[in-house]
Order: structure tokens, then C-alpha cells, then sequence
């Protein structure tokens, strides 16, 4: 991977995706939401899902399908219709931040909310400076690599994909809040302290990804077929939507389909959950030091059976270890000539 062509590709998709955005922003304030609105905005829609493909990084590659082949065209579709949280009344920069990051805003009605944002900002940047750390821990030990177990190799990939995550998430929001200087919607909330798995997906993991899903795929279909359909549309959508990331990352088709299966177990479990728990509702709750590790087992266990196996097949685990170590060289090479 030559890190400085990588390099001009993100800045040539960020000018692309800024003038396709500023080009959204305009069309949806000329048409009304429905069909003409989905139609003007159908050249964008088609454009989105191509631009990954401009990075031969695994890395950024995957991102940029999260970011603009997921996130970003679901935003784009429920904008068609006058849903989501774009809106053509936005102004410029929060319409362009809003629609091509993992953000929301969050709008403050008084100065007691903002003081509150304010004192909040050094825990967050604390927050941010944690996880560039702890990434950069675990990058650190790829070079004993050859002296680690297989299983505690895969334990340490599985875990610095969800630092990654969760870095990816931080540096949106602080280039968001550093940009806009507004507070944003969290964007996850301590997954592994959920106690259910409705908790889990709906309250806790990845609240960008849920936001999307609502309104474009629970909402429509429970009012439809109902609560448990609704639920389990949703997972079935995110297990494509996963397919087609992993496809981003791995290059590999067909698809198996094992990930879709991961979340369509998800999506029967979380509907049978809530229907036990109505019929139950009289019934005390499991305390949180037995219902966490139940819950966040479940996900590790079926994740590590259907989630991860398709990620790492191909050698593309070797692939993403040699782009991290190809990036931290860089760094360390970029720090020693500034000094």
C-alpha cells in the first residue's frame, strides 16, 4: 500500500463527495419530497456506492463503503422522502458534515445545555486522545506477531477492529464538533453494559447505523406487519448492508451469506426477546452483572461463528496487519523528519 497515493485518492473523494452533497443540498430544496425528489437525486444515490473502490487500501476502502455506500446513501433516500436528519434548510457545512459522516446534531434551547457541552468537550477530546492511543498499542504488537497464538492473534484483530470503530466514530464527531461547534447525538452509548440484546442494537452499538435503520426500514414495515417483522426487516437489511462492507474490504464474491445469517439470528432472538419481555412485563429484570455478560457473550459467541470467519478468509487479516504496520511506519517516518 503506498500510503501517499492513498492519501491523494481521500483528498480526491472528499472533493467529490462535497460537491455531490452541495449538488443534493440544492436539488432537495428545489423539489418537493417523493419521486421527483428521489429522481433528482438519483445521480448522487448511483455515485456513492462507487467511490470506495477508489482506495486499493483495505482500510480505507471499508470506511469509505461504511461512510458513503451505507451511512450517506441511506441519509440520501430518507432525504427523497422528507425523513432522516438531513434537511435542505441546513446551512452549507453542517449539511455536508451531517451527510457524509457517522454525525447527527444535536440542537441546545438554553445556556445551562451549552455550559454542559462545553465542560464536556475535554472528556471527549480525553476520550479521543485514549483510543488514538490504545490503537496505536495494538498496532505495536502486530510485530510480535510471529511469537503470538493463532487464537490470540484473531482476539487482538477482533478487538482493534472495534478500537477502529469506535476511533473512526470519535474523530468524525470531533471534526464535526470542531467545525461546527455544536454538541452531536452520541454516537454509541457503552455496549458492553447492555442487558438485552434490544438494549444492545437499539440503545447502545453503533446509534448512527440505528438511526438510519429506523426510519427507512423498522418504521415503514411495522406499521405494515408489525413489531416483530419490523425488527427483523431491519436485521436482514443490516446483514446486506454488511455483506456488501465486507465485499468493500475483502473483494471477494460471491457472498456467503454467513454474515446476513448472523443478523437475521439477531433479528429473530431480539424480536423473541421482546415478546417474552411483554408477556413477562410483571417479571423482575436479571440484574445487570448477569444480564451484561449473557447479552455481550451472545454477541461474541455468534459473532466469532458467523461475523468474523468471512472477514478473515483470502488472507485478508494478513492484509489489513501489513497496512497497519505499512501506517505506523509512516508515522513514525513522518514524526522523525518533523523533528
Amino acid at each position: 500500500m503506498a500510503i501517499p497515493s492513498e492519501l491523494w485518492s481521500l483528498a480526491r473523494v472528499t472533493v467529490v463527495v462535497s460537491i455531490a452533497m452541495s449538488y443534493a443540498r440544492f436539488a432537495s430544496s428545489r423539489v418537493t419530497p417523493g419521486a421527483l425528489r428521489l429522481a433528482a437525486l438519483l445521480p448522487v444515490i448511483s455515485l456513492l456506492p462507487l467511490l470506495p473502490f477508489s482506495f486499493s487500501s483495505i482500510t480505507l476502502r471499508g470506511t469509505a463503503g461504511f461512510l458513503l455506500a451505507w451511512l450517506s446513501l441511506f441519509k440520501l433516500l430518507l432525504l427523497s422522502f422528507g425523513l432522516g436528519p438531513l434537511h435542505p434548510s441546513l446551512p452549507l457545512l453542517p449539511f455536508l458534515l451531517t451527510s457524509s459522516l457517522p454525525v447527527k446534531l444535536r440542537s441546545f434551547t438554553n445556556t445551562k445545555q451549552q455550559h454542559t457541552s462545553s465542560s464536556s468537550t475535554v472528556l471527549f477530546l480525553l476520550s479521543v486522545a485514549a483510543k488514538l492511543l490504545l490503537y496505536a498499542f495494538l498496532a505495536s504488537l502486530y510485530r510480535f506477531r510471529d511469537r503470538m497464538s493463532p487464537y490470540l492473534l484473531l482476539g487482538i484483530l477482533c478487538f482493534h477492529i472495534y478500537v477502529s470503530l469506535e476511533l473512526l466514530l470519535a474523530l468524525s464527531a470531533a471534526a464535526a464538533r470542531g467545525a461546527l461547534g455544536v454538541e452531536l447525538e452520541p454516537q454509541a452509548n457503552k455496549p458492553y453494559l447492555a442487558t438485552s440484546l434490544g438494549d444492545f442494537w437499539g440503545r447502545r452499538w453503533n446509534l448512527m447505523v440505528s438511526a438510519a435503520l429506523r426510519p427507512a426500514v423498522y418504521h415503514p414495515v411495522r406499521a405494515r406487519l408489525g413489531r416483530a417483522a419490523g425488527v427483523v426487516a431491519a436485521f436482514l437489511v443490516s446483514g446486506l448492508m454488511h455483506e456488501a462492507m465486507f465485499y468493500y474490504i475483502t473483494l471477494a464474491a460471491p457472498p456467503t451469506g454467513e454474515v446476513t445469517a448472523f443478523f437475521a439470528l439477531h433479528g429473530l432472538c431480539t424480536a423473541a426477546e421482546g415478546w417474552w419481555a411483554r408477556r413477562r412485563s410483571a417479571a423482575p429484570a436479571p440484574p445487570r452483572w448477569v444480564a451484561a455478560p449473557v447479552t455481550v457473550g451472545f454477541v461474541v459467541g455468534t459473532g466469532l461463528w458467523l461475523f468474523v470467519p468471512p472477514l478473515f478468509r483470502g488472507g485478508t487479516d494478513e492484509r489489513m496487519l501489513e497496512e497497519c504496520m505499512a501506517m505506523v511506519a509512516f508515522v513514525e517516518e513522518t514524526g522523525r523528519s518533523l523533528l
